[in-house]
């Protein structure tokens, strides 16, 4: 799930709130060392986050929000929020404005789709996540795509407004160290030994409540195969195509608007219906990139890794033209400019760039200084084949520099989707991408982040 954040990111608070009703303090733990106050017991309940990504600072921020009485603790290894950081091309893609239906929204999650269809996002969607941004200092914008950055284009601005508001609330922010390990004790709370790899020494904090958000790092899955739960093993998820053509790899930085592409791969799938995918795509000097291939290998991450990122790309780079019509204005493109050399000449209905269509007129073996007139209805028949079914062979992944996400982590099955409490061990809690749960390119990882966190709320 990746902010990039590109983490799907859940902020699991609706348990922890129901508990306010009954009583007024609902965070209570004694810490034992310097961490959690050192030296004073604290009769107040603690909560441990485990990760200062989205996921954990977000997360932190409702819970203290929402119970102000409550001690919050976040512990980071690194940097806080260092993917939000980095994620969008350094722009931060908060939510994506085009998709306000809530199961059209919850199609867009290739790992959790099914279970994201309920009331997920009814109590907040796209609309309400602009708002609180907005809200707090953080005007933002809707791209022609549907993708929501800061007005800023500069992720600092929503890095910046989450710290501060984690620093208004009093939420407490250890970074430099890790959890080196968690247990359960007798009474129930969690005791969560803290400190440094490299370093001799730790410290340990009795906790009530412990949001695992550690993101896809080994250390996440080992915490929570500790508390019994099981892993769904991870394996990357929107990633370019590798692509083996010299010719087509010469046309690097070449764009086009829409296309449809099928990814066919030599493993069997049983679930073939969103290996098709229209939308934009750009050529790379390795191969193909672009959303249409995002969302393909997103859809597909689990049949390709089996593959060895191994298969078959079909585009149809016309696809509201059909086959017959690509034919006729071909046809007619031969009449009208007979004594054109065809390099140089090619219908402007296919709006493709003169770069490419000479791609494809190699592609077919046809000379550049071959004129219209001379071109057999074989050839123009080829050339429109190729046009609606060029296939390309895919060779590896390449890398996506703007969103990094796995499929992979804690099951689903495993946790309470109405609290994201964990259905094995009382008071453990997931969010982000520890969970088996991600989301295509275009805000989506981001997204979830606030929904769940009011949908927790209500």
């Amino acid at each position: 799930m990746s902010l990039n954040l590109a983490n799907p990111v859940w902020v699991p608070v609706k348990a922890l709130l129901c508990r306010t009703i009954r009583r007024r303090r609902i965070f209570t733990a004694t810490a034992i060392t310097s961490l959690a106050d050192k030296g004073e017991k604290d009769e107040s309940e603690l909560l441990v986050v485990v990760g200062g990504g989205a996921a954990g600072v977000y997360g932190a921020i409702r819970a203290k929000t929402l119970s102000p009485d409550l001690r919050v603790l976040v512990i980071e290894k690194g940097s806080f929020l260092s993917k939000v950081k980095i994620s969008g091309g350094g722009r931060c893609n908060v939510t994506n404005g085009h998709c306000n239906d809530t199961i059209n929204l919850a199609g867009h999650y290739p790992r959790g789709h099914k279970e994201l269809k309920g009331s997920f996002f009814y109590t907040h969607g796209p609309a309400d996540t602009m708002s609180w941004f907005s809200e707090h200092g953080v005007p933002l914008k809707t791209e022609d795509d549907g993708r929501v950055f800061p007005v800023s284009d500069n992720s600092l601005s929503v890095v910046d407004c989450l710290l501060n508001e984690a620093n208004i609330r009093g939420v407490r922010l250890e970074r430099g160290k890790s959890v080196l390990a968690a247990s359960i004790k007798p009474d129930g709370k969690f005791l969560v030994k803290v400190g440094k790899q490299s370093a001799d020494t730790s410290e340990s904090i009795e906790a009530t409540y412990l949001l695992i958000a550690t993101g896809s790092s080994q250390k996440g899955h080992s915490l929570a195969t500790k508390f019994g739960h099981s892993i769904v093993d991870p394996v990357p998820s929107l990633f370019t195509f590798k692509i083996n053509d010299p010719l087509l790899t010469e046309l690097a930085g070449i764009s086009f608007s829409k296309v449809q592409a099928k990814l066919k791969l030599d493993n069997p799938c049983p679930d073939l219906s969103n290996l098709v995918q229209i939308g934009p795509m750009l050529v790379t000097h390795w191969g193909l990139s672009g959303p249409v291939i995002l969302r393909l290998s997103a859809w597909g991450a689990r049949y390709l890794f089996s593959s060895k990122y191994k298969g078959h790309l079909i585009v149809d780079f016309i696809p509201d033209i059909n086959i017959e019509t690509a034919k006729s204005v071909l046809k007619e493109h031969k009449l009208q400019f007979s004594k054109h050399k065809v390099s140089n000449s090619y219908p402007p209905q296919f709006g493709l760039v003169n770069r490419f269509w000479r791609y494809i007129l190699d592609r077919e073996g046809s000379s550049k200084d071959t004129l219209w007139a001379s071109l057999s209805n074989n050839s123009l028949s080829s050339i429109s084949d190729l046009l609606k079914h060029c296939t390309f062979q895919v060779t590896g992944k390449g890398q996506y520099k703007d969103e990094f996400v796995t499929a992979g982590g804690v099951p689903l099955s495993e946790v309470s989707l109405k609290t994201m409490e964990s259905k094995l061990v009382p008071n453990l809690f997931f969010a982000g991408e520890v969970l088996n749960v991600d989301g295509v390119t275009g805000g989506f990882n981001f997204q979830v982040v606030i929904s769940q966190a009011q949908t927790s709320a209500n």
